[in-house]
Order: C-alpha cells, then sequence, then structure tokens
C-alpha cells in the first residue's frame, strides 16, 4: 500500500513539472496531462470565486495574479484558441494561424515570458450576413492576442460569476438560450400568472458602442486592467486602412462577451427588480416586482401593467446611457403576452385557455426552409450520399435547438418540406425516368428501427436523410438561480445535470460515452459537454457534426499496448485528439501511462 502511495504521488508532482515546472522541465506539446492542467485551472478559478463570493477582495487580486502566472492556465488558454474555438484557422492582421505542436509550445513561452509589455495589434474587419439581409462587423484580434484574452479570462470570469445576477444568461459557463426560454415560461405560464405586459428590448449596436472608461471603472483593481484596455483602443484594420477605436468592443474577441456582461451587469436592480433574500423565499422575485430576462444585449422585461413595463423602459434607457448604449427602437416593443412574443428563436404566447406555449417563431420557419431549400438547389448533380451528408447535419442542428419547445407540429411541418425537397431533386436528377422508377431508387425503409416507407437515402450505401419528427422533446431544466459552474459546492449539482441532459445523439454513441464515463481516453476530458451548450440552430449543428466526427468508432490501441494481451478496442475520442494521432502518425505515443477509472 505505501509503495502505492507513493508511486501515485511520485505520478503528481510528475505531472505537477510538466505542467506547471520552470522551463527547463518542459516537454513536448502532444505530452501534456491535458486532465492535470485543466483541474489546475478548474481548481483555481473555483478559488477565485470563493474568495470574490466572501467579499475577500486582496485574497481575490492574489490569486488572479496567479492565475495570469499559471502554465496550466497558458496551456489551457492556447488549447482553447488554436484546437477547440470554431475560428482556429482564422488568422488576424498578420495573417498567421498556429496549427503545429510547436508553434503552440513557442506561443505558450511567449505569453509566460513576456521581456516587454505586450503590445496588442489591431483587429481585422470582417462582415458576416444577418438574417434581415445586413451584415453583422466581426473584429478578428490576431492568434497570440486570442489566446492572452483566454487566459485573462480565466482569470476575469470566476470574480464576475460570483456577482452576476440570477436572470443574466448569455455567455455565461453553464447557461444558455433554453434557460431564457424556460424563465419567461415559468414566470408566466401559471393560470394566475400577474406578470402578462411584455417590455421586449435589444440594444443597438451593444458591442461596438460600449463606454470603455465604464468598463475599466468596473474592473476596479483587476491586475490586468491595463491590458484590457489596450485590446479595446488597439483600432481596427479595414481595407487596409487604420481606425482608432474609441468604444465598442470588437465581436470576435474571446474576453468581449465577458466584458459585454460586466457592462451591463445590474440591470435587473436598475428596472427594480428585488428578490428575497432571507427565508424559505430566498432567492424569488418580490411580487410586485418586474422580472427581466436577459440574454447577451436581447431583454425581456415581464411587467404587471402597461404602465410599469414604461417605467422599466425609462429606468433602463436613463441607466444605459452612461454604458454608451441605447435601445434600438425598431426593435423594441411593449406588448402582451396574448400577442406572443418572440425572443431568441421562439415564439411565447399566452392563449384563450390560459395555455402558454412555446414554439418556434414564424422568422425562424421561413429561414430553415429558405435553408433547405437554397442547399438542395445548390446539391443538384449531386448524388444522394452528397445530399445526405449535407443536409442531416441541418436537420439535426435545426431539431435539437427547438427540440425544448412545442414543436412537434413545426417539425411535421418542416418534414412534408423537406420531402418535397428531397422528390423535386430525385426528379430533376432522373428527367427522363418514371416518377415510379424514381420512388422506388430513392425513398423506402431505410430507418430499420421506424416503420416509415417514405425515408430519402442511397440504395449503394444504405445512408439516409434524417427527419425533424425523429427528434424527441426535451423538456429543458432551467440552471437553478445563482449557480455557476465556477462555485466548489455545486459540482455535484453539475455533474447531475450533464447526466439529465444527454446529448440528441444516437443509442450506440450513448452507450459508448457511459461505458467511458463521458470522457476521452487520450486527454480524458469530458467528450460531449464543453464550457456553454451550443446556443442556436447553427451552433447546434456545427457542435454535432463535430460530435459525430470525434465520437465516431475509431480504433485506438488500447491500455497495455506493447505487452502480450494487446489488442485493439473501440473507443470515443475528441476530433482535436483525432487530428493529433493522424498528424502524429504514432498512437502509442497519446495514451496515458495508466488507466483512469472506468475506462478499461
Amino acid at each position: 500500500m505505501d509503495a502505492a502511495l507513493a508511486l501515485e504521488a511520485t505520478e503528481v508532482a510528475d505531472a505537477a513539472a510538466v505542467v506547471n515546472g520552470p522551463e527547463d522541465n518542459l516537454v513536448g506539446w502532444d505530452a501534456v496531462r491535458w486532465h492535470q492542467a485543466e483541474r489546475d485551472v478548474r481548481r483555481l478559478r473555483q478559488r477565485i470565486f470563493t474568495a470574490s463570493q466572501a467579499g475577500d477582495w486582496k485574497k481575490v487580486r492574489n490569486l488572479q495574479k496567479l492565475m495570469l502566472r499559471s502554465r496550466s492556465n497558458a496551456l489551457v488558454a492556447v488549447r482553447r484558441v488554436t484546437e477547440i474555438n470554431a475560428g482556429r484557422k482564422t488568422a488576424g492582421v498578420d495573417g498567421k494561424v498556429v496549427v503545429t505542436a510547436d508553434q503552440k509550445t513557442a506561443l505558450v513561452d511567449r505569453m509566460l515570458h513576456r521581456a516587454a509589455p505586450w503590445s496588442p495589434r489591431p483587429v481585422k474587419r470582417v462582415y458576416v450576413p444577418k438574417s434581415n439581409g445586413r451584415r453583422r462587423p466581426l473584429g478578428i484580434p490576431v492568434v497570440a492576442d486570442r489566446c492572452l484574452q483566454a487566459l485573462v479570462v480565466n482569470a476575469l470570469e470566476p470574480e464576475w460569476e460570483a456577482r452576476f445576477e440570477p436572470r443574466s444568461y448569455g455567455f455565461r459557463p453553464g447557461r444558455g438560450c433554453h434557460d431564457a426560454i424556460v424563465a419567461i415560461h415559468t414566470t408566466a405560464s401559471r393560470t394566475d400568472a400577474k406578470r402578462l405586459w411584455v417590455l421586449d428590448a435589444d440594444l443597438a449596436s451593444a458591442f461596438d458602442h460600449l463606454n470603455h472608461d465604464h468598463i475599466l471603472n468596473a474592473l476596479g483593481n483587476f491586475p490586468a486592467r491595463e491590458l484590457v484596455g489596450q485590446w479595446l483602443w488597439a483600432g481596427v484594420i479595414e481595407d487596409g486602412q487604420f481606425t482608432t477605436t474609441d468604444e465598442g468592443a470588437p465581436q470576435g474577441g474571446v474576453i468581449s462577451p465577458l466584458l459585454l456582461n460586466v457592462a451591463l451587469h445590474g440591470m435587473e436592480a436598475a428596472a427594480g427588480v428585488r428578490y428575497y433574500d432571507t427565508g424559505t423565499r430566498a432567492g424569488k422575485t418580490m411580487a410586485h416586482c418586474p422580472v427581466v430576462v436577459r440574454y447577451a444585449d436581447d431583454l425581456i422585461a415581464l411587467c404587471h401593467t402597461r404602465d410599469q413595463a414604461e417605467q422599466v423602459k425609462a429606468r433602463l434607457a436613463e441607466w444605459l446611457a452612461p454604458r454608451g448604449l441605447v435601445f434600438n427602437e425598431t426593435k423594441t416593443q411593449i406588448t402582451h403576452l396574448d400577442r406572443g412574443v418572440d425572443f431568441v428563436g421562439f415564439t411565447i404566447r399566452r392563449y384563450p385557455n390560459g395555455k402558454l406555449l412555446t414554439k418556434p417563431s414564424n422568422d425562424a420557419m421561413r429561414r430553415i426552409r429558405k435553408r433547405l431549400s437554397t442547399e438542395m438547389r445548390a446539391l443538384r448533380g449531386s448524388n444522394a450520399d452528397a445530399v445526405i451528408a449535407k443536409i442531416n447535419p441541418i436537420i439535426r442542428g435545426w431539431a435539437a435547438y427547438y427540440r425544448i419547445g412545442v414543436s412537434k407540429r413545426s417539425f411535421n411541418a418542416l418534414d412534408a418540406h423537406m420531402w418535397r425537397l428531397a422528390y423535386k431533386w430525385a426528379k430533376f436528377s432522373h428527367p427522363n425516368k418514371p416518377t415510379r422508377w424514381v420512388i422506388a431508387r430513392y425513398f423506402g425503409r431505410f430507418n430499420p428501427a421506424r416503420q416509415d416507407t417514405w425515408i430519402f437515402g442511397s440504395r449503394e450505401t444504405g445512408f439516409y436523410l434524417r427527419k425533424f419528427a425523429w427528434t424527441p422533446i426535451v423538456r429543458h431544466r432551467m440552471v437553478a438561480g445563482t449557480a455557476s459552474t465556477d462555485d466548489p459546492s455545486l459540482t455535484d449539482y453539475w455533474a447531475q445535470r450533464r447526466r439529465r441532459n444527454p446529448p440528441p445523439v444516437g443509442t450506440t454513441t450513448l452507450r459508448l460515452l457511459r461505458a467511458q464515463h463521458g470522457r476521452c481516453p487520450l486527454c480524458r476530458e469530458l467528450l460531449l459537454h464543453a464550457e456553454r451548450e451550443p446556443q442556436s440552430p447553427q451552433e447546434w449543428e456545427q457542435w454535432l457534426t463535430a460530435t459525430q466526427k470525434a465520437t465516431r468508432k475509431h480504433a485506438v490501441l488500447a491500455w497495455g499496448a506493447g505487452t502480450p494481451d494487446e489488442r485493439t478496442a473501440t473507443r470515443l475520442i475528441h476530433s482535436r485528439c483525432h487530428r493529433r494521432i493522424t498528424s502524429s502518425g504514432s498512437q502509442t505515443a497519446l495514451l496515458p501511462a495508466r488507466t483512469p477509472s472506468g475506462l478499461a
């Protein structure tokens, strides 16, 4: 027993030396013990959260300085930007991306051993289309600045997670759009609900008009406050022209969403929301107060009367002015729930029978129909497998986002629309064939688990097109009060929450997930649960596509490789771990030295 304990202590010490040790002890990027690095960052975040919750600001600052100097934090930050984030291959004004292990290691060393003050580069201005036909301006920092911002976020975010208001759901770990929708539904769904007047408000270009002085004053004595100011004032390069930035935070920066939440902290109090803080009703809103639900720069205020909604709007307009923000009057309205209100893609409406229903909005239905039609028209001339590979992620992503509402009728309507598109595609591909021949070739009972003979599929490969209605309706359980993933007392709560909300993946994948306790056998981190749930159908689509690649059955060398019982086993691994395997050309070098509990 003593020998075993000694061995365990040696391994822990070695891991600490690898992740946090001096430069002489550095090892290659692929040999970093990521589970240990993530655990070091998580524990330090929890200590910052606890100190902030207790109001011990001296300890908070000391821990934040430790986080900013932590090699584990630098490793995790570089990994997040260069391997995990969707924009990992997007370059800034310098045109550089970080893809190799040596480049990532060098970037970590540069972040930790800055001989001179860091000099942020200007951001690159790019535009992405919006659903209304306009373009959204994004500011893309260079990769080095994005990595340093990720490092600073891990120091700043836990402090504010202990202070943020209960019904703030945008850009926060463990929270998302679905929580905001359920919060509104819970408030207004009772038959005796009083708050039926709604202030549906949107802030005009919130990221572009944030007041820099207000943000820096809110950060107080944060150790990296001056660095945050340099990022805000770094400027923009568009079409080769440099423009100074006297206001706003670039959309595309890793730290910008957190700065927006910092700027908007206190909105509930400004609107007149008051909570019980004692007794069994602690954390509940007082009966006479409005309820404000905010997701990023979109907010819903549920009020008792129209006059109260007008008062809330006036209070918030005055409160937003010092922050450089104003309401977008074209998107801001005061209405009654009997007429319905749209929020983050859903329509929430109270019907004459007293039922409050949450459905996909008409705009969302219009957008998905238009997208499916456009994609199917572009796929003319391709084979059935190409159609299935392109359309299935769109169907899965959209259904995964809207599965929390009353969506069955919408799903069935979209299935009918998709069937018509598939039939038109098949007829276009074979204009000289009779209808009976086309139906026999492309439609049939391709899914053996469904008694449906009208599924579009490929006779050669057996692949088939999913249907929206196959996604079951799952009632989302709202995150509790001010619960934060950084709260060490709620570790069991978040673990139970992950188990209670399984992702929309196949039964085989779920079986393997349970067998592996939800962890990747290479890096020992959670396979499917990122720091936040996808917040739109497009993000769900990208996430499920990556999950399909990451959780495919991939043969890796099993534990004990190189011994007489060497064998291969089926495991689920991260897509980033799969990329490292295929790029390194060696699988055995990436396997941990011993079997984690539950993975053998």
